[in-house]
């Protein structure tokens, strides 16, 4: 098929890799402008500007698509369909109508839950035990649109979202060359009304850990802000970001180093701490960070 690829960030280029090595024809690849980043604050192109240049293929980054001059543009591409994954802009209808088979989108959760922004990141905080790929035709609302295929998987007790994130990638990939492929036998199916949830754009002010909740919450938390932004405890004058934990045995006030394994009491049970970070530094495992970091039995963080 003739195809549209609009995406973004790293989540998308899968994608587009393999909408390539199906054989599709790429007319154009949509993606957000290149934006200022790094220490030298020079504008830096989005991974799949990045890897569609690599293609070889025509790349397109308009601010905004709600003008008749970039929507002419579009349609002119004489597109079959369009795939959208992670793009970043809201598309108007005249772009949604402009492929002859419509626009499809790949969503990273089980719609019609967590419809919106940030599906991984909150299905992993609310402690869901599943989340999955939806291939579904876009409309002018917000995630609302007919489903055409969907797979679950389930979300490993301490998988952070950025493992979630490399997994539902490589899910979307294969999932939208499959419904390309049985695009004429696969049938809509509207989404129910009953479940809908919002996954809101994650806010840094939820990154500080309140060691006083359940270690089962605080795991949540620590895995689903992993890793960015980090969730972080403060010890003295040092922030730290926790980046990977696992529930294990203990007690003690909350917030309480229980052991040289970096095992910290939650208000209920605790949490051995996996992957730590200092200011200024790389992320390290536990035992790379105790070194550099000593947190002996008995420190308290947080507060």
């Amino acid at each position: 098929m003739r195809v549209i690829f609009m995406g973004s960030p790293d989540f998308s280029v899968p994608v587009l890799d393999a909408l390539v090595a199906a054989g599709h024809e790429i007319a154009a690849v949509y993606c957000q402008p290149p934006r200022p980043a790094g220490r030298g604050k020079k504008d830096r192109p989005t991974p799949v500007q990045a890897r569609a240049e690599d293609l070889g293929l025509e790349v397109r980054h308009p601010v905004s698509l709600r003008g008749a001059e970039e929507q002419a543009a579009l349609a002119a591409l004489k597109a079959d369909i369009a795939v959208v994954v992670a793009y970043g802009l809201i598309l108007p209808q005249a772009v949604l109508d402009a492929p002859a088979r419509g626009c499809l989108n790949i969503h990273a959760s089980l719609l019609p839950r967590w419809r919106g922004a940030a599906p991984i990141h909150r299905a992993i905080m609310a402690g869901d035990a599943q989340t999955g790929i939806c291939i579904m035709e876009m409309e002018a609302g917000l995630d609302t649109g007919p489903v055409l295929l969907r797979e679950a998987t389930p979300i490993g007790p301490t998988e952070t979202t950025g493992e979630l994130h490399d997994r539902l990638s490589a899910l979307g990939a294969r999932l939208i060359c499959e419904a390309l492929d049985r695009l004429d036998t696969l049938t809509p199916q509207p989404q129910p009304e009953a479940g809908v949830t919002y996954a809101a754009k994650i806010d840094k002010a939820e990154a500080a850990i309140d060691w006083a909740r359940p270690a089962a919450e605080v795991s949540q938390q620590i895995r689903g802000l992993s890793p960015f932004p980090g969730a972080w405890t403060q010890h003295g004058a040092a922030r730290l970001k926790l980046l990977g934990a696992e529930i294990v045995a203990g007690q003690g006030a909350p917030g309480t180093v229980l052991d040289a394994g970096f095992t910290v009491a939650c208000g209920t049970d605790a949490l051995r701490i996996t992957r730590a970070q200092r200011a200024g530094r790389g992320a390290q495992d536990a035992d790379s960070f105790l070194r550099g970091h000593p947190l002996p039995a008995g420190t308290i963080l947080g507060g």
